[in-house]
């Protein structure tokens, strides 16, 4: 490597992650907040508006259908709006969709309150990362993509414990109302430091199915579905899990739980930098490493210590994945990043639902004690996949 090459090669490392990408941060922090925080407020908010807590529990279900079924939808429907537009739209939305929760009289105006703000969960995380990968050079596009991310993540280790304190001190209104506020100056950074991006003249409708429809592409959109499956298998159940497999309190679930959401925070970091590195063979190590963690997750958990290192591991291994996940689908779809970027985040949240229920029918059948190992079975399908698509990419590579 010569002088040059090493000062352009230092520059590039030193160069910080321009200030706009932190109010995408910033927003995706309150849309993780307004997803999560109501798992758990679900009491307060059965009594309150007169429904059983499984009825009050559809408002999580349908909010995740939203998602993946609408943010395509809404993609499709937007996408002749300028990307800086589009984001303050649906942050307006996001607000609106907090704000009726907030004075929401009856069940079923929370329900479709909930549905609006779904609606904006995909289509703002698509379109965020097209634009926070378009604020940096082409070697650090995962790592901005993480760092918007991140905002995710750090919801669930700050946002939704401290909501559902407030919710369950103040009311679980309070909690929305908190949320409408973040929205607010989340969508006050998007107007100030979010420069407007010329964009090309955006692709036919034809055009965007037809890349979104390409088998590689949808491979990875499986290969994606099928992590989240794995993770959610077991994450779902993770309370049941440590209380009567590893032995502890009820209120030390809460911790551990923060553990696994430091653990995310990290990997998803990381993975970003990874990712930029080599990207394809990040993604293969980090599902061989998500599999070897839950197979060893099956032993160690009826052993208290071993289970928090373990399930720590897991959180970092689990979330890295995301950003070169992100990166390597819009990659793939060049006239209709948008789409597949947010077709990705309905991807995930059909393997959260799948996880869920294959989590659900594991215990039914074969015990709790066996959501680990299928946990990976089901992140090795999508590690098989994943290699089988590497090994097509190098022979067509070659050839």
């Amino acid at each position: 490597m010569n002088l040059t090459q090493s000062v352009n090669k230092k520059q590039t490392i030193k160069e910080p992650f321009p200030i706009s990408i932190l109010s995408l941060t910033v927003g995706a922090f309150a849309i993780g907040m307004t997803e999560f925080v109501i798992m758990g407020l679900l009491p307060n908010v059965a009594e309150d508006l007169h429904v059983s807590i499984p009825t009050a529990g559809q408002l999580i279900t349908m909010y995740a259908l939203g998602v993946a079924i609408g943010a395509p939808i809404l993609t499709i429907l937007t996408q002749r709006i300028p990307q800086k537009k589009l984001l303050c739209l649906l942050m307006i939305l996001f607000i609106l969709g907090n704000g009726i929760s907030v004075f929401a009289p009856t069940y079923e105006i929370l329900m479709g309150a909930r549905i609006i703000t779904a609606l904006t969960h995909g289509t703002f995380f698509g379109v965020g990362a097209v634009i926070a990968s378009n604020l940096v050079p082409q070697n650090r596009r995962a790592a901005a993509v993480s760092i918007m991310m991140a905002g995710l993540t750090i919801a669930n280790i700050i946002g939704v414990p401290l909501g559902t304190f407030i919710g369950q001190r103040m009311g679980w209104r309070a909690s929305f109302a908190m949320i409408a506020i973040i929205g607010v100056v989340a969508l006050i950074g998007i107007l100030i430091f979010i420069p407007r991006i010329r964009q090309d003249q955006p692709a036919s409708l034809a055009q965007q199915i037809s890349s979104l429809i390409q088998p590689k592409l949808l491979l990875y959109l499986l290969i994606g579905a099928l992590g989240n499956a794995g993770l959610f298998a077991v994450f779902t159940y993770i309370a049941p899990l440590l209380v009567q497999v590893s032995g502890f309190a009820e209120h030390s679930v809460t911790w551990i739980l923060v553990l696994f959401g430091c653990g995310v925070t990290i990997g998803n970091i990381v993975g970003g930098r990874l990712a930029d590195w080599k990207l394809t063979p990040s993604l293969l190590g980090l599902y061989f490493a998500i599999c070897i963690i839950l197979t060893i997750f099956t032993f160690t958990v009826h052993h208290p210590i071993a289970a928090v290192l373990t399930i720590f591991l897991w959180g970092v291994a689990s979330f890295a994945v995301m950003p070169g996940l992100q990166v390597r689908i819009m990659s793939l779809a060049q006239t209709a990043p948008a789409l597949a970027s947010t077709s990705s985040h309905s991807a995930g949240n059909l393997g959260n639902a799948g996880g869920a229920f294959i989590g659900g029918w594991v215990i039914t059948h074969l015990g709790i004690t066996s959501l680990p190992w299928v946990g990976a079975l089901l992140v090795g399908m999508g590690l098989i996949i994943a290699i089988a698509c590497y090994i097509s990419e190098r022979k067509h590579a070659a050839a």
